[in-house]
């Protein structure tokens, strides 16, 4: 897998913190409202959608659902997965979704799946 810098890192955690604000305003949602919704306190929103954490795939999870997003769109459009019909073959999400939805897996485990996946599946790229 390529490494990803701090940089990176915080180049997508605030990629996706605008998206869920972007999401949440065309939902007409304020952050208590959404808050109730998902059980996650609004000041945690407020600085999700500042970039100031990773939030856990049930954080993600929870909030998608508030919204009527689904989560792998979500996460596609923050490049946080690769998207439907990438050029690494349509697979890939499949298999994405799967660990995703996977309702016996916690949030680290599906995480660690998702890398281990992403790595054999860099590995068998042509160089």
């Amino acid at each position: 897998m390529p490494e990803v810098d701090d940089d990176s890192w915080r180049r997508r955690r605030e990629a996706l913190g605008g998206l869920l604000r972007e999401e949440r305003l065309a939902a007409g949602l304020s952050l208590r409202a959404l808050s109730e919704r998902t059980r996650v306190s609004n000041a945690y929103l407020s600085q999700l959608e500042r970039g100031r954490h990773e939030p856990s795939v049930r954080v993600l999870a929870e909030i998608a659902s508030a919204l009527g997003v689904p989560l792998g769109e979500l996460l596609a459009r923050a490049d946080i997965v690769a998207p439907w019909g990438n050029e690494r073959g349509s697979r890939l999400p499949q298999v994405e979704a799967a660990i995703l939805g996977d309702p016996e897996l916690d949030g680290p485990q599906r995480l660690a799946l998702l890398g281990v996946y992403r790595g054999f599946m860099l590995a068998r790229r042509p160089r």
